[in-house]
């Protein structure tokens, strides 16, 4: 069986390299498609990106060094980490047609009407802000300038951002309007908002190189363009789309191998998953992206997956935790890499209210959301089917409400707890492989614990 390490290799084999990077970029046909394809509807061409072309912010080699040349005379804004993976993300056009940190028109849309009106007078869908903020004494030092260097945490220059605006961020409208509340506790805002910058600066983004993390994980960060590619490679005829930021359990895999069976039943020949893990910001009590990957790896590894018609690949946005304004975010982004259909969960991209004992997001609003979004209506929105565990056959199914009795449901919670406390869930609920990562996980962070704790002082 196929390993995710393996799947990487240079070696020219159809079912080894559907990962690599390394083939040419491929022409992207149109293709229009409704919420209810039908089978005349069938073509093997991808959906176009948002704005009929691909955004790409990436300098091209012969320019990168006259780029860095003159960045050295410029201003220069000193990157946070969530700040780098929104460049990581506008530069390979996962936000297409946006072409640089938001300027207040586009900002404002953004929280007004969760949309950007595009030339000839059509909308794309854009919830989120994606800005970047800048304190009194950096716009002092900016003053007049028209462009400045965008550099990482070492100096090293990132990116210019041309043409600039700098206007107010009016943090309190940004966080209600995202986020539906401004209670305390909201893990993005805490970490990316409240203490930044009073002030935000737009304009045209020009990408040095492109961004890359060096934490052996950076052979699966597939930007939109290859991805792409690999469907066109693979004659996908259809490309459907999960996204998660936790382990993938057997539950999440018979949703997945549900939608392919019946994306065949419509009639389709080749239905591709891009199983979709998100690799940036995301909050302390979350699995890491390493081991997520590790935990994704064994699955395929176990068959739970066909990696022949698996595509993995991370998704390099922050989490926000915005429940259904986020989730339009997540579902347009997978757009541009090619995807026509996206599985929703339950409660997408939500929380526990930070202060109250309760979900912060009705449960049902992100599918309601998705089907009524502007700027997605060519997107088929999928609503996950709610899959429990089944006791009188040991495995995940999907729940069956007349007999209820008979199914088990295992929340997050109580898989983590399971884990933590190398207890083994019911047979059936995750493939072995991928829960032994889990307890190795939960078992590396009681050793750390156990090594922090100070040996006592004698009397």
């Amino acid at each position: 069986m196929a390993t995710l390490s393996t799947l990487f290799t240079k070696t020219p084999t159809p079912s080894l390299t559907f990962f690599n990077k390394t083939h040419k970029p491929t022409t992207v046909l149109p293709f229009s498609v409704n919420r209810t394809p039908q089978k005349t509807r069938i073509s093997c061409a991808l959906i176009e990106p948002d704005g009929g072309k691909l955004v790409d912010l990436i300098v091209k080699d012969s320019h990168r060094d006259e780029k860095r040349r003159k960045a050295l005379s410029m201003p220069k804004i000193r990157l946070t980490q969530i700040d780098l993976e929104w460049v990581h993300v506008l530069s390979e056009g996962w936000a297409s047609p946006l072409k640089g940190f938001m300027r207040e028109s586009e900002f404002l849309q953004t929280l007004h009407f969760n949309s950007l009106r595009v030339d000839g007078g059509g909308v794309v869908n854009m919830s989120v802000p994606i800005v970047l903020a800048i304190d009194d004494l950096q716009k002092g030092r900016i003053g007049e300038a028209d462009e400045v260097a965008l550099v990482d945490s070492r100096g090293v220059t990132v990116a210019v951002l041309s043409n600039v605006e700098i206007y107010k961020h009016n943090k309190e409208e940004r966080i209600a309007r995202t986020w539906g509340t401004t209670a305390p506790g909201l893990p993005y805002v805490e970490e990316a908002i409240t203490n930044a910058g009073n002030w935000l600066i737009g304009g045209d983004l020009a990408v040095i190189e492109p961004i890359k993390y060096n934490d052996g994980l950076d052979r699966f960060r597939l930007s939109p363009s290859e991805l792409r590619e690999e469907f066109t490679r693979r004659n996908a005829d259809a490309v459907f789309a999960f996204q998660l930021r936790n382990p993938v359990h057997n539950g999440h895999a018979l949703l997945m191998t549900d939608t392919r069976r019946r994306l065949l039943e419509m009639g389709y020949k080749n239905p591709v998953l891009l199983l979709h893990p998100l690799g940036g910001y995301t909050k302390a009590d979350d699995v890491p992206l390493s081991w997520r990957m590790q935990q994704h790896e064994k699955v395929l590894e176990d068959g739970v997956l066909d990696p022949e018609t698996t595509v993995v690949s991370i998704f390099p946005s922050p989490m926000h935790y915005a429940g259904p304004t986020e989730v339009q975010w997540h579902a347009k982004a997978r757009i541009n890499a090619g995807a026509n259909f996206y599985i929703v969960g339950r409660d997408p991209a939500g929380m526990s209210h930070p202060v109250e004992k309760r979900d912060l997001y009705d449960a049902d609003h992100g599918k309601k959301v998705l089907s009524m979004a502007p700027g997605l209506e060519r997107l088929n929105i999928l609503p996950f089917r709610v899959a429990a565990y089944d006791k009188t056959q040991s495995k995940m199914a999907f729940f069956d409400p007349s007999r209820s009795q008979d199914f088990l449901f295992i929340s997050g919670t109580k898989m983590r707890t399971l884990a933590k406390n190398r207890e083994n869930p019911p047979e059936g609920f995750m493939c072995p492989g991928g829960w032994k990562v889990l307890v190795d996980y939960y078992d590396s962070l009681a050793s750390d614990a156990n090594r922090k704790v100070p040996e006592p002082v004698p009397a």
